[in-house]
């Protein structure tokens, strides 16, 4: 899965690298972005690409209530298509959501009893320092009392490659460059869209341990993203 991520670019910056029009407002850099949080997706409507804002976790726009997003951050490729919650979606509103790095946890487990006795978080990067783009979702949900619409999205994932799967079974869904266009088009066919659906190539990512502040989301600043070189033993 992914369910921490960092977006430090501003989304005038985001705009300028997926040739895009910024009409995003958020509140600065983000490195720990955590389920429910605001972020910089990049959408096309009515033939326009643009950067807006999306609230990260998928709100179906037949659902009663916002309450269920936090379970919805991710949408596994494999049932895309078919998943009431995202197939919609998944035909007509796909966006990219950008990121300097995603992170996943290394679960250590006690050999007898299997309970996890502590979770290493890595962060994963292009090694280029050029941002991924993830492959997302997004959906308008109209709260019926207000009539106020609220916009979210969702990240997909798929099977990890060999850089990933040493610490998870999950990875999300990274376009290349060349299929940002296909991706994000409106008339894009649903064949067209499965060959992307697959894990990232190993050599254009790097994988390194970072600090156990992460865990907190209440964290923030880039040194979140600075690798370290061992991880205190626990007490």
């Amino acid at each position: 899965m992914c369910g921490r991520f960092a977006q430090p670019r501003s989304p005038e910056e985001l705009a300028r690298i997926f040739r895009a029009t910024p009409v995003a407002e958020l509140d600065g850099p983000q490195y720990n972005v955590a389920p429910t949080d605001p972020v910089a997706a990049v959408v096309e409507r009515h033939g326009e690409r643009l950067v807006d804002r999306f609230d990260w976790g998928l709100v179906p726009f037949f659902a009663d209530s916002p309450r269920q997003a936090a379970r919805l951050i991710n949408a596994r490729s494999e049932t895309v298509e078919s998943s009431p919650a995202f197939r919609d979606s998944y035909k007509r509103r796909r966006c990219i959501v950008p990121a300097d790095a995603f992170y996943e946890w290394r679960r250590h487990r006690h050999p007898d009893t299997g309970r996890i006795t502590r979770s290493e978080p890595f962060a994963i990067r292009r090694r280029d320092g050029e941002p991924l783009a993830l492959a997302g979702l997004w959906a308008v949900w109209r709260n019926p009392d207000t009539a106020e619409r609220l916009y979210t999205c969702t990240i997909l994932t798929t099977t990890p490659n060999a850089t990933i799967e040493r610490v998870h079974d999950r990875m999300p869904v990274i376009l290349d460059a060349q299929d940002w266009d296909a991706w994000l088009a409106d008339e894009s066919p649903l064949l067209a869209l499965r060959p992307l659906l697959r894990p990232a190539e190993d050599d254009p990512l790097e994988i390194y341990p970072v600090s156990p502040a992460v865990n907190n989301v209440r964290s923030e600043g880039a040194e979140l993203l600075l690798p370290i070189t061992r991880w205190a033993e626990a007490p």
